[in-house]
Formats: structure tokens, sequence, C-alpha cells
């Protein structure tokens, strides 16, 4: 720091923003080391595990689900469609739009990669009570309906699952995904 410069008045370490991202970086970096085993970028993991979740979603909707710009998108879609992980289809009923569907050899990553998935959110929920770690995907998903709300962005919030909810309740460990 420069002499005569005055200390922060907000800190990195007294911003929700800063620890939100300082810890998300720290699951990508985690989840890229078992990634790069198979030569699989961690910004591809988020369109394969969209897909997985939900195959055939329109191009836009696969952006809106990963919170990625549709340009992004389509650059990583062509990635995809090049190692043979997905084809795009046009829709039969609105020629403008363009489904994305998982290929076999895009389906059969999710057996490899998934369980590392399960480990780095285990690693990272060490020492945490199912009813934290709830507590946690809770909060978060309020940070983010706050933001959405003042940035008057359409974006939908996953709301937690109600068998997650059980689980928490019941007090078994959750198995939340990266």
């Amino acid at each position: 720091m420069k002499r005569g410069t005055p200390k922060s008045e907000f800190p990195l370490s007294e911003s929700t923003g800063a620890m939100v991202r300082m810890t998300h970086l720290a699951f990508a970096q985690d989840l890229q080391n078992h990634l790069a085993n198979f030569d699989i970028p961690v910004g591809m993991w988020f369109y394969l595990r969209a897909l997985w979740e939900e195959d055939g979603i329109t191009q836009r909707e696969l952006s809106k689900r990963v919170c990625a710009t549709e340009p992004t998108t389509a650059l990583q879609l062509v990635k995809m469609e090049e190692r043979g992980y997905i084809e795009r289809r046009r829709s039969e009923i609105d020629r403008r739009n363009s489904h994305v569907h998982l290929t076999a050899r895009g389906r059969a990553l999710q057996a490899k990669l998934l369980p590392y998935a399960v480990m780095v959110n285990a690693s990272a929920t060490a020492g945490l009570t199912a009813k934290e770690v709830a507590q946690l995907h809770s909060l978060l998903a309020k940070l983010r309906e706050n933001l959405e709300a003042r940035l008057g962005n359409d974006v939908e919030v996953e709301k937690p699952r109600e068998s997650a909810r059980r689980t928490a309740r019941s007090g078994a460990k959750l198995k939340s995904v990266s």
C-alpha cells in the first residue's frame, strides 16, 4: 500500500461477492483437476451438466441454465460438436430454434465425470451437517434472487428439490453436485 493511501473501508474479507467468487474459483479449480484427465474444460462441464439433467433443450434455454451469453454458448457448442458430445437439431415447430441433444458419447461422460463433482462437493461441505448444507443452498439462492430482482433479470433461480429438503430434515448427508 502506498503511503497516505487510506485503508479500505470494505476489505475483500468482508465482501460476500468476493467470498462467493473465491469459493467458486476453488470449486472450479478442484473440479478442473479431475476433468483434465478427460480433456474436458470446466467451462464445457456446465453445459454437460445442464444437458444431463434435460437433454434436447433449446440453445437459448441452455444459455440461461448455465448463465452464459448466447455467443459464448454457441462457441462452446461448436467445440462439443467437434468432440462428438452433442448434436444440434432445428426445431420442427419453430425453425428459428435449435435444440441441443447429447450423443451417446456425451451421455457416457456422465457416469465418468459426475462422481468427481460429488467428491468436490463432499470435500467442500466436509464438517457441515445436512441442515447446514441445506441452509447454505437456501442462503445462496436468496442472494441470487435478491441480485436478479435488483437487475430485473429473468433468469430462473433453481429451487431446492423437495427430496433435498426432506433429506435435510432427516439429518442424512446431502450429496450436492457442482
